[in-house]
């Protein structure tokens, strides 16, 4: 018997294999939405504040209201960064596992 010549798979492994792949990681797509959402909000609120002018981001300084502690500052910028995180982390797990609880109801 040769390397190339294989032992053929039962359907229940096959099944067990497929679910395995087609899961999705829900922490590394929490971390990733989180991130995407916190650099975002930091980089839009330092240009803005880099900008400078007589009323810097008043549109922006509205998620003051929903984050306490925010303002359109290099400081609110980074407590902007740590609420934008966590509400990204909580988006991204609640994607992955909703995903893969549709995925193990088709798969089963």
């Amino acid at each position: 018997m040769s390397e190339l010549d294989m032992a053929p798979i039962r359907p229940e492994e096959e099944q067990l294999i497929r679910k395995a792949l087609v899961r999705m990681n829900e922490q590394a797509w929490g971390i990733a939405i989180g991130l995407l959402l916190g650099v975002g909000l930091l980089l839009a609120t330092i240009i803005l504040v880099a900008k400078g002018g007589e009323l810097v981001g008043p549109h922006l300084g509205l998620l003051g209201i929903y984050f306490p502690g925010y303002s359109v500052s290099y400081v609110g910028s980074v407590v902007g960064f740590v609420y934008a995180f966590v509400v990204g982390y909580a988006i991204g797990r609640t994607i992955g596992a909703i995903y893969n609880r549709l995925v193990n109801a088709m798969l089963i």
